[in-house]
């Protein structure tokens, strides 16, 4: 077949066709020299230059770049340049080329039989992208570009490396050409792992693939996630009502850690996805505006939003910041809900369900729930909790303008309806009383620094130093009085 002059891009190189015996090149028609070598399994970027001794023609070298399938255009473009550029001082990007060099006079040669050294790579070579690099890309090229959130990245990353962990050098193509190990594997982690796991997986694979096929047009159209049957899922129907309410501001309360105690209130006065809450931070919050922003919720950057603050709400951070101060002072300059963790935020809002009935997402769904007797529209639900609003009139909505006055109204009726629930309790039950009582706060940091100070002071004691021992007496006494 002969050779061909293209404008080398991703597409146009996913585009040629394989020869149906021997090899062509696509020449590229702006950068002199850069090349696509095809061949019947292969493609292969290379470049093509004379290497000149004295102003004297000594040789016209090709020398290959990378593998077409798994090496984007724009970076061996790059990488073409640079060898051309060192061509054309005289100088062999590679002291070892394997790709046919031709010397003046003669038929394109090389060190071993260009032509067999050839068929036997394209032989060797894997048929095509594997599952790690178009997972890469896809990170890379679509979720980081498009600013998505860390949770969401890693939740791919998860699935491709540690379910599909023995799959990365796998090509696509073989499991496309393949389904059935797809099938086995999807129900080998539903076994494993649950449906809804099982189902999130295949997800990732499907949109792996279909990201790759646009840059590798050899792929089966056949998606080989489209095989699985999927597995059923219900929408989890875990909300509370207010008559359950009671009872779980009682369990919150009787939390031994504070600052968990705050985070779990919040997150049902707000209704705010868990992972966004863990990493507020004291910057993002604007008591003069009563709003805490939430710079990359689900859905990345664009779609960063600021949250309304009822009184309750305000309360609850206030708590969690003096608690942090005390607690945690040097993770309190960088994060709102501070935890004794490698990042210095809350890592983990799990609870064991005997000690709390209700949290992370049930809390969302209950807000959502309590919007409705707390007489809050549809419309006004969704932006609270930064939903997108269905319809063409979405566009026209400028929900920062119904933020000041008309949002914050509505999120003080769903809290005023919340802590309605609670009757009388806060001042007729201790547990509760203690967490959310008039000065319960204050109390609660000096019995704190009571309890430091007695363990500070009885370890001087036990071991008898005298300085240990008056700098606790003092402390002790200093708290006291």
């Amino acid at each position: 077949m002969a050779d061909i002059r293209i404008l080398i891009n991703d597409r146009a190189v996913s585009d040629l066709k394989a020869p149906s015996s021997g090899q062509y090149r696509a020449r590229d028609t702006q950068l002199k020299g850069f090349h696509v070598i095809v061949g019947r399994r292969s493609k292969t970027f290379a470049v093509q230059g004379d290497l000149r001794k004295d102003g004297k023609r000594v040789a016209s070298i090709s020398v290959r770049i990378g593998d077409a399938e798994t090496m984007s255009t724009r970076e061996a473009r790059a990488t073409a340049k640079t060898y051309l550029a060192q061509i054309s001082k005289g100088e062999h990007p590679d002291p070892k080329p394997d790709v046919p060099t031709e010397q003046p006079g003669s038929a394109s040669v090389s060190r071993d039989n260009p032509t067999v050294q050839l068929d036997q790579q394209t032989d060797a070579a894997p048929k095509g992208v594997t599952l790690s690099r178009a997972w890469e890309r896809y990170r890379d090229a679509h979720l980081i570009r498009k600013g998505r959130s860390d949770g969401t990245i890693e939740g791919y990353r998860d699935h491709v490396e540690r379910l599909f962990k023995d799959w990365r050098d796998t090509p696509l193509q073989d499991l496309a050409e393949d389904p059935a190990k797809v099938i086995t594997r999807h129900d080998e982690i539903t076994k494993e792992h649950g449906p809804y796991i099982a189902n999130g997986s295949m997800r990732t694979l499907r949109a792996v693939y279909n990201h790759a096929r646009k840059a590798h047009r050899y792929l089966p159209p056949d998606n080989p996630a489209s095989v699985v049957d999927w597995n059923s899922e219900k929408r989890r129907n875990t909300a509370m009502g207010l008559d359950d309410l009671p009872h779980w501001f009682h369990q919150v309360a009787a939390l031994q850690n504070p600052i968990r105690r705050e985070f779990h209130l919040f997150s049902l006065l707000s209704g705010c996805r868990p992972t966004a809450l863990m990493e507020a931070k004291p910057q993002h919050l604007d008591l003069r505006r009563r709003v805490l922003h939430i710079p990359r919720p689900k859905g990345g950057a664009d779609r960063a939003f600021d949250i309304p603050l009822s009184r309750q709400m305000i309360l609850c951070l206030v708590r969690a910041i003096r608690f942090a101060c005390h607690f945690y002072p040097s993770e309190a300059k960088n994060w709102l809900f501070t935890a004794d963790s490698d990042s210095g935020h809350l890592a983990e809002q799990k609870e064991d369900r005997v000690v709390l009935a209700k949290w992370g997402n049930d809390l969302r769904q209950t807000f959502r729930t309590l919007a409705n007797p707390a007489g809050i529209s549809e419309f006004d639900a969704r932006l609270l909790m930064n939903h997108a609003i269905p319809g063409v009139n979405a566009g026209y909505i400028s929900r920062h303008k119904l933020l000041e006055d008309h949002l914050r109204a509505q999120q003080q009726a769903i809290s005023n309806t919340m802590f309605s629930a609670l009757g009388n309790m806060i001042t007729k039950d201790a547990t509760i009383r203690s967490w959310l009582g008039p000065y319960a706060t204050h109390q609660a940091i000096d019995a704190a620094k009571r309890e430091e100070s007695s363990a500070l002071h009885d370890a001087a004691l036990e071991r008898g130093n005298l300085p240990q021992r008056r700098a606790a007496l003092t402390a002790t006494f200093s708290l006291n009085f």
